[in-house]
Protein backbone atom coordinates (compact mmCIF):
# COMPACT_ATOMS: atom_id res chain seq x y z
CA UNK A 1 0.00 0.00 0.00
CA UNK A 2 0.96 3.41 -0.77
CA UNK A 3 2.70 5.37 2.03
CA UNK A 4 1.01 8.77 1.07
CA UNK A 5 -1.77 8.53 2.74
CA UNK A 6 -3.69 9.98 5.65
CA UNK A 7 -5.97 8.34 8.29
CA UNK A 8 -9.11 10.09 9.63
CA UNK A 9 -10.29 9.48 13.75
CA UNK A 10 -11.91 11.51 15.64
CA UNK A 11 -10.01 13.22 18.83
CA UNK A 12 -11.28 13.52 22.50
CA UNK A 13 -12.07 16.47 23.88
CA UNK A 14 -13.20 17.20 27.39
CA UNK A 15 -16.60 19.18 27.56
CA UNK A 16 -17.02 22.54 28.71
CA UNK A 17 -18.93 23.12 32.15
CA UNK A 18 -20.99 25.52 30.23
CA UNK A 19 -23.08 22.85 28.09
CA UNK A 20 -26.39 23.98 29.87
CA UNK A 21 -27.26 25.97 26.77
CA UNK A 22 -27.04 23.75 24.28
CA UNK A 23 -28.33 20.62 26.45
CA UNK A 24 -31.19 22.27 27.12
CA UNK A 25 -31.38 23.13 22.95
CA UNK A 26 -31.18 19.65 22.59
CA UNK A 27 -33.87 18.07 25.14
CA UNK A 28 -36.46 21.04 23.31
CA UNK A 29 -35.06 19.20 19.71
CA UNK A 30 -35.80 15.83 21.51
CA UNK A 31 -39.30 16.85 22.77
CA UNK A 32 -38.30 16.05 25.79
CA UNK A 33 -38.98 19.26 27.71
CA UNK A 34 -41.95 20.28 25.37
CA UNK A 35 -43.67 16.88 25.51
CA UNK A 36 -43.62 17.09 29.67
CA UNK A 37 -45.28 20.60 30.20
CA UNK A 38 -47.56 19.75 27.37
CA UNK A 39 -49.11 17.13 29.37
CA UNK A 40 -48.61 19.08 32.56
CA UNK A 41 -50.74 21.80 30.97
CA UNK A 42 -54.36 21.25 31.19
CA UNK A 43 -54.85 24.42 29.10
CA UNK A 44 -53.18 22.87 26.51
CA UNK A 45 -54.94 19.56 26.40
CA UNK A 46 -56.31 18.81 22.81
CA UNK A 47 -55.10 21.40 21.01
CA UNK A 48 -53.42 21.31 18.06
CA UNK A 49 -49.49 22.70 17.27
CA UNK A 50 -50.43 25.53 15.22
CA UNK A 51 -49.56 25.11 11.62
CA UNK A 52 -46.62 27.70 11.66
CA UNK A 53 -44.90 25.18 13.99
CA UNK A 54 -45.25 22.30 11.56
CA UNK A 55 -43.35 23.84 8.72
CA UNK A 56 -40.07 25.30 8.30
CA UNK A 57 -39.05 27.50 5.42
CA UNK A 58 -35.49 28.94 5.03
CA UNK A 59 -34.69 32.24 3.39
CA UNK A 60 -31.59 33.44 4.17
CA UNK A 61 -28.95 33.34 1.72
CA UNK A 62 -25.34 32.99 2.60
CA UNK A 63 -22.48 34.18 0.49
CA UNK A 64 -19.49 32.67 -0.04
CA UNK A 65 -15.87 33.82 -0.06
CA UNK A 66 -13.15 32.21 -0.71
CA UNK A 67 -10.23 32.51 -2.60
CA UNK A 68 -10.66 31.27 -6.27
CA UNK A 69 -9.96 27.70 -7.10
CA UNK A 70 -8.35 27.54 -10.68
CA UNK A 71 -6.67 24.53 -12.66
CA UNK A 72 -3.21 25.43 -12.45
CA UNK A 73 -4.31 25.02 -8.48
CA UNK A 74 -5.16 21.09 -8.85
CA UNK A 75 -2.98 18.13 -8.84
CA UNK A 76 -3.34 15.89 -11.84
CA UNK A 77 -4.29 12.89 -9.24
CA UNK A 78 -7.59 13.57 -7.82
CA UNK A 79 -6.57 11.38 -4.87
CA UNK A 80 -3.49 13.67 -4.49
CA UNK A 81 -5.07 16.29 -3.97
CA UNK A 82 -7.84 15.43 -1.88
CA UNK A 83 -4.84 14.62 0.61
CA UNK A 84 -3.61 17.70 0.07
CA UNK A 85 -6.68 19.47 1.14
CA UNK A 86 -7.51 17.05 4.05
CA UNK A 87 -3.91 17.23 5.78
CA UNK A 88 -4.84 20.96 6.25
CA UNK A 89 -8.49 20.64 7.79
CA UNK A 90 -7.91 19.81 11.25
CA UNK A 91 -5.37 22.04 11.91
CA UNK A 92 -7.52 24.93 10.93
CA UNK A 93 -9.69 23.73 13.70
CA UNK A 94 -12.39 21.88 11.38
CA UNK A 95 -13.69 19.06 13.67
CA UNK A 96 -14.32 15.45 12.12
CA UNK A 97 -13.45 16.62 8.75
CA UNK A 98 -13.06 13.22 8.27
CA UNK A 99 -17.07 12.57 8.05
CA UNK A 100 -18.59 11.99 5.13
CA UNK A 101 -22.32 10.89 3.40
CA UNK A 102 -21.81 7.55 2.08
CA UNK A 103 -24.74 7.08 -0.39
CA UNK A 104 -25.71 3.36 -1.85
CA UNK A 105 -28.22 1.70 -3.80
CA UNK A 106 -30.38 -1.22 -3.49
CA UNK A 107 -33.26 -2.98 -5.17
CA UNK A 108 -34.31 -5.68 -2.96
CA UNK A 109 -33.80 -3.70 0.60
CA UNK A 110 -36.11 -1.67 -0.22
CA UNK A 111 -40.10 -2.66 -0.30
CA UNK A 112 -40.29 -0.73 -3.54
CA UNK A 113 -40.16 -2.51 -7.21
CA UNK A 114 -37.76 0.00 -8.14
CA UNK A 115 -33.83 1.18 -6.91
CA UNK A 116 -34.15 3.38 -4.17
CA UNK A 117 -30.83 5.11 -2.84
CA UNK A 118 -30.01 5.49 0.68
CA UNK A 119 -27.78 7.86 2.36
CA UNK A 120 -25.85 7.86 6.09
CA UNK A 121 -22.98 9.55 7.55
CA UNK A 122 -20.10 7.23 8.16
CA UNK A 123 -16.17 8.07 8.94
CA UNK A 124 -13.03 7.93 6.22
CA UNK A 125 -10.17 6.08 8.29
CA UNK A 126 -7.95 5.98 5.41
CA UNK A 127 -7.37 7.65 1.79
CA UNK A 128 -4.37 7.02 -0.48
CA UNK A 129 -3.48 6.49 -4.10
CA UNK A 130 -6.02 3.63 -4.23
CA UNK A 131 -8.89 5.28 -2.69
CA UNK A 132 -11.22 5.89 0.30
CA UNK A 133 -11.72 3.70 3.06
CA UNK A 134 -14.38 3.24 5.58
CA UNK A 135 -15.07 0.58 8.18
CA UNK A 136 -18.84 -1.11 9.49
CA UNK A 137 -20.57 -4.12 10.02
CA UNK A 138 -20.78 -6.31 7.33
CA UNK A 139 -24.24 -7.68 7.74
CA UNK A 140 -25.73 -3.97 7.71
CA UNK A 141 -28.42 -2.25 5.15
CA UNK A 142 -25.08 -0.01 3.49
CA UNK A 143 -22.87 -3.61 3.77
CA UNK A 144 -25.71 -5.45 1.70
CA UNK A 145 -26.68 -3.10 -0.67
CA UNK A 146 -22.94 -2.85 -1.57
CA UNK A 147 -22.54 -6.51 -1.97
CA UNK A 148 -25.63 -6.29 -4.49
CA UNK A 149 -24.92 -2.90 -6.47
CA UNK A 150 -20.82 -2.62 -5.82
CA UNK A 151 -21.23 0.99 -7.08
CA UNK A 152 -21.04 4.06 -4.11
CA UNK A 153 -21.27 7.94 -4.16
CA UNK A 154 -19.34 10.06 -1.13
CA UNK A 155 -19.43 13.46 -0.57
CA UNK A 156 -17.82 16.04 2.03
CA UNK A 157 -18.70 19.66 3.26
CA UNK A 158 -16.58 21.79 5.35
CA UNK A 159 -18.49 24.65 5.45
CA UNK A 160 -15.99 26.35 7.83
CA UNK A 161 -14.18 26.85 4.63
CA UNK A 162 -17.04 26.71 2.33
CA UNK A 163 -15.28 23.71 0.31
CA UNK A 164 -16.49 20.34 -1.13
CA UNK A 165 -15.92 16.87 -2.70
CA UNK A 166 -17.88 14.57 -4.17
CA UNK A 167 -16.71 10.99 -5.35
CA UNK A 168 -18.11 8.15 -7.64
CA UNK A 169 -16.71 4.91 -7.52
CA UNK A 170 -16.55 0.91 -7.61
CA UNK A 171 -16.55 -0.59 -4.13
CA UNK A 172 -14.23 -3.10 -2.94
CA UNK A 173 -13.40 -5.19 0.36
CA UNK A 174 -10.49 -4.50 1.99
CA UNK A 175 -8.48 -7.59 2.75
CA UNK A 176 -9.07 -9.04 6.54
CA UNK A 177 -5.47 -7.99 7.82
CA UNK A 178 -6.27 -4.28 6.68
CA UNK A 179 -9.32 -4.68 8.88
CA UNK A 180 -8.36 -6.55 11.83
CA UNK A 181 -5.07 -4.05 12.12
CA UNK A 182 -7.77 -1.51 12.09
CA UNK A 183 -10.00 -3.06 14.63
CA UNK A 184 -7.12 -2.59 16.72
CA UNK A 185 -6.70 0.68 16.97
CA UNK A 186 -10.18 1.00 17.81
CA UNK A 187 -11.33 2.36 21.37
CA UNK A 188 -12.46 -0.92 23.70
CA UNK A 189 -16.03 0.11 24.14
CA UNK A 190 -16.15 0.47 20.34
CA UNK A 191 -14.75 -2.55 19.91
CA UNK A 192 -17.16 -3.95 22.55
CA UNK A 193 -19.80 -2.39 20.11
CA UNK A 194 -18.89 -4.16 17.26
CA UNK A 195 -19.36 -7.09 18.68
CA UNK A 196 -22.97 -5.86 20.13
CA UNK A 197 -24.75 -4.38 17.70
CA UNK A 198 -26.42 -6.59 14.84
CA UNK A 199 -26.49 -3.34 12.93
CA UNK A 200 -29.77 -1.94 10.93
CA UNK A 201 -31.80 -4.95 12.79
CA UNK A 202 -34.59 -3.60 14.98
CA UNK A 203 -33.71 -4.00 18.41
CA UNK A 204 -36.52 -3.49 21.94
CA UNK A 205 -35.31 -0.48 24.66
CA UNK A 206 -32.28 -1.48 26.68
CA UNK A 207 -31.08 -4.88 24.02
CA UNK A 208 -28.06 -2.89 23.37
CA UNK A 209 -26.83 -2.38 26.75
CA UNK A 210 -27.66 -6.18 28.05
CA UNK A 211 -26.03 -7.14 24.74
CA UNK A 212 -22.55 -5.29 25.20
CA UNK A 213 -22.95 -6.16 29.22
CA UNK A 214 -22.68 -10.33 27.78
CA UNK A 215 -19.57 -9.16 25.37
CA UNK A 216 -18.09 -7.96 27.98
CA UNK A 217 -18.33 -10.80 30.21
CA UNK A 218 -17.26 -12.92 27.46
CA UNK A 219 -14.17 -11.10 26.76
CA UNK A 220 -13.32 -9.88 30.40
CA UNK A 221 -10.27 -8.31 30.37
CA UNK A 222 -8.75 -9.97 27.21
CA UNK A 223 -8.17 -8.52 23.69
CA UNK A 224 -11.23 -8.34 21.21
CA UNK A 225 -10.34 -9.25 18.48
CA UNK A 226 -12.33 -8.35 15.28
CA UNK A 227 -15.81 -10.24 14.58
CA UNK A 228 -15.90 -11.78 11.36
CA UNK A 229 -18.72 -10.37 10.11
CA UNK A 230 -16.98 -6.41 10.49
CA UNK A 231 -14.47 -4.72 8.05
CA UNK A 232 -13.80 -2.43 5.71
CA UNK A 233 -15.00 -1.17 2.31
CA UNK A 234 -12.87 0.72 0.28
CA UNK A 235 -14.18 3.10 -2.60
CA UNK A 236 -12.13 3.03 -5.73
CA UNK A 237 -13.03 6.68 -7.89
CA UNK A 238 -13.70 6.97 -11.32
CA UNK A 239 -15.06 10.41 -10.65
CA UNK A 240 -14.57 13.11 -8.33
CA UNK A 241 -15.57 16.53 -8.48
CA UNK A 242 -13.99 19.42 -5.77
CA UNK A 243 -16.32 22.49 -5.41
CA UNK A 244 -15.30 25.54 -3.63
CA UNK A 245 -17.96 28.47 -2.43
CA UNK A 246 -17.62 31.94 -5.03
CA UNK A 247 -19.41 34.85 -4.27
CA UNK A 248 -22.81 35.14 -6.02
CA UNK A 249 -23.26 31.50 -7.05
CA UNK A 250 -20.07 31.52 -9.55
CA UNK A 251 -18.67 28.69 -7.26
CA UNK A 252 -15.85 27.13 -8.80
CA UNK A 253 -16.28 23.46 -9.56
CA UNK A 254 -13.79 20.75 -10.88
CA UNK A 255 -14.55 17.19 -11.89
CA UNK A 256 -11.96 14.30 -12.52
CA UNK A 257 -13.10 11.77 -14.85
CA UNK A 258 -11.46 8.51 -15.13
CA UNK A 259 -10.60 8.14 -18.83
CA UNK A 260 -9.29 4.20 -20.42
CA UNK A 261 -5.59 3.63 -19.41
CA UNK A 262 -6.06 5.28 -15.61
CA UNK A 263 -5.51 8.82 -17.10
CA UNK A 264 -7.49 11.54 -15.30
CA UNK A 265 -9.25 14.34 -17.70
CA UNK A 266 -9.90 17.51 -15.43
CA UNK A 267 -13.35 19.56 -16.78
CA UNK A 268 -14.30 22.99 -15.49
CA UNK A 269 -18.00 22.62 -13.98
CA UNK A 270 -20.66 25.23 -14.65
CA UNK A 271 -21.77 26.45 -10.91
Amino acid sequence: MSTNHIYGGATSESVPDQVAGPEKIMKTMDNTDSVQSFKSSPSTENKETPAKDQSVQITTHNDYHTIPLELSHLHPDPLIQFINWFKHLRPMGIKEPESMTLSTISKTSNPNPFPIPSSRTVLLKEVDKTGFTFYTNYKSRKSKELMEYPYAALSFYWKEISRAVRIVGKVEKVNRKESEDYFKTRPRGSQLGAWASPQSCVVEEGEMERRVDEIKKKFEDGEIVCPDGWGGWRVVPFEVEFWSGRPSRLHDRFRYTREEGGEWKIDRLAP
